[in-house]
């Protein structure tokens, strides 16, 4: 990876280096710089600076930012079901089965391929080569919203409305039994499974802090259709959390029962609105994505089990 290298010169004291420099630096967030201070790519007086390190006016730190990296992904012609776009970002209705990017065992055939073809040049390097232009992720068998950024100042502004919680995501999703209350919220750190490395688990070790709002839409029989807003984006948060407290996601057989229920052998679970301020307008955009025909059929099923 090429870098290029940016010198800033400290106009305020006392504040938390990763916050002044993502001030300072548009293509940076808070983020971004606490990961290159914990490579040692951001210096001052020539020795790697502290994470902890408090600005003092005067001081010169120099920075190593990475370059855009080109993408060594293949292009694929692959149908998208586009729910908005523009020359800043794209938002997208992924289907269940879709994979979001290159991965082991998953080379091709993924929204990355596929967006490589629809949209050419015109995606955000910050990502690297396998992940061009995402923002963020939904899991493999998660269907819905997804957006994607065409370039690096949306990529920026939109990771940090991520980070500041002002990007919005809200997912349907049905699960196993009756949640009795009609709302409420799931505050438990996720971390690494202590046995399983392929799995996250609610968890006080190496763990970060992870909250779920969830309300419910209707209760049937032996499941109930929820709503759940993330406040933060843990690698498969809605489904470790919604197992933590009793209430498996239907035909999630990672963290819920082992073997299919109503048809479904994975998690019924969809990402059905998105909101955000755009990155070149600044006005609020609030976008929706229809229930896919696997959901609509559980419930279907469900509205006849008695």
């Amino acid at each position: 990876m090429m870098y290029k290298k940016e010198t800033i010169i400290c106009d305020k004291g006392g504040e938390r280096l990763d916050v002044y420099l993502a001030s300072k630096l548009s293509l940076l967030t808070r983020n971004m710089v606490q990961k290159l201070t914990a490579e040692d790519r951001i210096s001052l007086n020539g020795k790697p600076i502290n994470k902890n390190h408090r600005t003092a006016e005067g001081e010169v730190y120099e920075i190593e930012i990475p370059e855009p990296e080109s993408t060594d992904t293949t292009p694929q012609k692959i149908a998208l079901n586009i729910i908005y776009e523009d020359t800043d970002l794209i938002v997208i209705d992924k289907p269940k089965g879709m994979v979001v990017h290159p991965a082991p065992g998953h080379s091709d055939g993924t929204l990355v391929n596929a967006l490589l073809h629809h949209c050419g040049d015109s995606l955000s390097g910050i990502g690297g080569t396998k992940r061009p232009g995402i923002v963020h992720r939904i899991d493999k068998d998660t269907s819905g919203l997804i957006i994607v950024a065409k370039n690096d100042k949306s990529h920026m502004s939109l990771a940090a409305q991520l980070q500041e919680r002002t990007l919005i995501r809200q997912y349907e999703s049905i699960v196993c039994g009756i949640i009795k209350n009609d709302t409420g919220s799931i505050d438990a750190p996720i971390g690494r499974h202590p046995k399983d490395r392929k799995k996250q688990a609610v968890t006080d070790k190496n763990s970060r802090k992870a909250l779920t709002h969830y309300e419910v839409i209707e209760r049937y029989a032996r499941h109930t259709h929820i709503r759940c807003h993330l406040e933060t984006g843990r690698t498969h948060q809605i489904r470790v959390h919604l197992a933590y407290m009793g209430h498996p996601v239907l035909g999630d057989m990672v963290y819920g029962r082992k073997k299919p229920e109503l048809g479904q052998s994975t998690q019924c679970l969809h990402a059905r609105y998105l909101s955000f301020i755009h990155p070149d307008s600044r006005e609020k955009v609030e976008l929706t994505a229809d229930l896919p025909n696997y959901f609509k059929e559980v419930l279907c099923k469900l509205t006849n089990i008695t």
